[in-house]
């Protein structure tokens, strides 16, 4: 009997261990906003354009699943989310030149600020990503400890909105009031959910 029941039980445990920062699918998200989606010359917002430019993103992303899934297993993190910010911050590397964006201030796949951090690895490697979800998880105990009512997917959101505002600029449930273009972790989240979706 246990032997029949054990692979089950294993897929259980390594299909939870991604989810320990939260459960995406339970976090409300209106996707992008009109600004953000203009980016795309979208003629619509919300989560159906933020599934759009990540439907746009995801062959380029596709290159980066294994090691968004290796990431993903030795932190925690879901890999749908680490997908979501690649997506958000760089569209998957296609608008980085040499690996920088924001006029050479923020490098990689998930735009680590050189101003605050100190570079680590290649702009599209293993150990990059490292390093941008080991932010995301010092904003996500930041934010634990600054609203310690909040649920854990409230948290994760407020993580979100924090890897691109600061915890400092979250103030309440609005987590994206002070984000750029006022939506950036509902954009990921809904980013994410697609990705989700794809299998990451």
């Amino acid at each position: 009997m246990f032997f029949e029941i054990f692979p089950f039980v294993f897929l259980l445990c390594s299909v939870s261990a991604s989810g320990q920062f939260g459960d995406i699918n339970k976090v409300l998200t209106t996707g992008a906003s009109c600004q953000t989606a203009k980016q795309d010359k979208l003629t619509v917002c919300g989560v159906q354009a933020s599934e759009r430019m990540a439907q746009t993103d995801l062959t380029r992303m596709n290159r980066y699943k294994s090691i968004i899934e290796s990431v993903s297993q030795k932190k925690g993190m879901d890999a749908a989310v680490i997908a979501g910010i690649i997506s958000r911050e760089s569209r998957a590397g296609s608008v980085l030149i040499n690996g920088w964006g924001d006029n050479g201030n923020a490098f990689g796949l998930m735009q680590v600020d050189k101003r605050f951090h100190k570079i680590s690895g290649l702009w599209n490697s293993e150990e990059h990503l490292i390093q941008g979800t080991e932010i995301l998880i010092g904003m996500f105990q930041s934010i634990k400890r600054k609203f310690p009512t909040w649920s854990i997917e409230q948290h994760l959101k407020g993580a979100i909105a924090a890897y691109n505002a600061g915890p400092g600029n979250i103030i309440n449930l609005d987590v994206d009031s002070r984000t750029t273009g006022k939506d950036y972790a509902n954009d990921v989240l809904a980013r994410a959910k697609f990705f989700k979706s794809r299998g990451y």
